[in-house]
């Protein structure tokens, strides 16, 4: 049998800085990413970007306006390509945008204020990977809404609704995240330093299961792709990343104690529950083995060091021997 010649890297220049980025989720499209930029004006980019099929270069399939910068990309839960080609980005607006073969489009731009065609800028969103039919997007107004988005491939043009809004927090909601196993429970971390869980099915209440011991306030939010007792949170400034299991609430399980710098972001691998990523701005994207929690301390067990501050860490779907991080106006992914 031949030897595996498939490189251990590729490398994309971008024209701006990345901030955003996300894989394809389905199988049939390897090497595909979007991409969005982080340019201090009104006119960004997202650009969906993908391996050439006759060499080891990255090549652009398309580019879109995009009114500032996209705070989060993802694309439709889809691996056996059963559903349109969508991905969804957040920023002013939730906007659902079709992939075609030479072309990128918007579908449509939902907003849930009726009385005005402004509204609160939206931090960040999740869609769902049990329910696709279902997106719950955060706000600095301290809600988070839930979308029912119809993307069937029987359905001419993908269009959603809001079905249900609440206020999360007391401050900002700066993250939110569906259960890896639970269509019905998302949870949300804001300005006010907590970690709440909700259920759809039982609005009239939550659950603080995490507060930050000085108040900080939280970021990010991740939560374990194989074991929904488990979640990672982010800290503002924060060299670490908290471990929470929602099973033992108000405590931190363990925290990840290895970067040098501010992390600025994290990624669960989608193949095991033992094994996330983080990176920061010391240039560094650590991959840990939590398998020996409470007995022993998270591991670090494998370093790369980039030519650059480390924003943002995506753990392919689909194919999970690979991580795409960016810095500055490079993407880079990386095969562990």
């Amino acid at each position: 049998m031949s030897a595996d010649t498939t490189p251990e890297q590729y490398q994309y220049k971008a024209p701006w800085p990345i901030y955003s980025s996300a894989w394809s989720q389905k199988k049939n499209k390897h090497y595909r990413l979007a991409i969005g930029s982080f340019v201090e004006d009104y006119c960004n980019k997202i650009q969906i970007v993908t391996r050439h099929p006759d060499s080891s270069t990255i090549q652009v399939h398309s580019t879109v306006d995009h009114p500032y910068p996209a705070t989060k990309i993802a694309w439709l839960p889809d691996p056996d390509d059963t559903r349109p080609d969508l991905l969804a980005t957040t920023g002013d607006y939730l906007r659902i945008w079709r992939v075609e073969e030479n072309l990128t489009s918007m579908e449509c731009l939902l907003n849930n204020n009726k009385t005005s065609e402004f509204c609160a800028p939206l931090t960040s969103f999740d869609w769902s990977t049990v329910d696709p039919n279902r997106i719950v997007t955060s706000s600095i107004d301290t809600t988070c809404t839930v979308w029912d988005i119809r993307a069937e491939k029987d359905v001419g043009r993908a269009s959603g609704d809001a079905t249900t809004q609440l206020i999360a927090h007391d401050q900002e909601v700066y993250d939110v995240a569906f259960s890896s196993q639970n269509r019905e429970v998302f949870s949300t971390v804001g300005a006010d330093g907590s970690v709440r869980l909700f259920d759809l099915r039982s609005l009239d209440h939550s659950t603080i299961i995490y507060e930050d011991p000085q108040q900080t306030a939280l970021l990010r939010l991740g939560w374990n792709k194989q074991d929904a007792n488990f979640l990672t949170v982010l800290k503002m400034d924060s060299r670490e990343v908290v471990l929470v299991d929602i099973r033992m609430p108000c405590v931190a399980t363990a925290t990840l104690s290895c970067h040098t710098a501010a992390i600025n972001g994290m990624s669960w691998a989608p193949h095991s529950a033992c094994h996330i990523c983080t990176a920061g701005d010391d240039n560094k994207a650590i991959i840990w083995d939590i398998g020996g929690i409470p007995r022993k301390d998270p591991d670090p067990i494998l370093a790369y060091d980039a030519d650059g501050n480390i924003n943002n860490v995506q753990w392919c779907e689909s194919f999970p021997e690979w991580i795409a991080i960016n810095h500055d106006n490079v993407l880079e992914l990386l095969r562990v």
